[in-house]
């Protein structure tokens, strides 16, 4: 019964990211306003990590079997993309070192900022 409440919570944020991808005219994607409205929720405490959390990792573990259709997609339309190879591997590339550098660099700056508030007592 838990997880179809946690399924329901994060389902219902989801639902309320697409009506504000729908009704807003920016250009954000429905799952980035899904997102910021769960991490809105986190830090007010409106929900509990506990209340998602179980449901949230299962999700993350099966995250690999949800990009098999895409990919099954991608794969039928490589007439469309077979003179533009490049161009994708390219960008592709550039984008997974973009991830990467942004990445470690994050990282680094919030271990800085642990370590700093270690110092400082806090």
């Amino acid at each position: 019964m838990k997880y179809i409440y946690q399924i329901g919570i994060i389902g219902g944020i989801s639902f309320i990211s697409e009506v504000l991808y729908v009704l807003l005219p920016l250009p954000v994607p429905a799952s980035v306003y899904g997102l910021m409205i769960l991490l809105a929720l986190l830090l007010t405490g409106v929900v509990k990590l506990k209340q998602v959390e179980e449901t949230a990792d299962w999700l993350l573990k099966i995250m690999p079997l949800l990009f098999i259709g895409p990919s099954v997609g991608l794969i039928t339309a490589a007439d469309a993309v077979k003179g533009q190879v490049i161009p994708l591997v390219v960008m592709c590339a550039l984008s997974t070192v973009g991830v990467m550098i942004v990445t470690s660099l994050t990282a680094q700056a919030m271990i800085r900022r642990k370590k700093e508030g270690r110092k400082n007592g806090k």
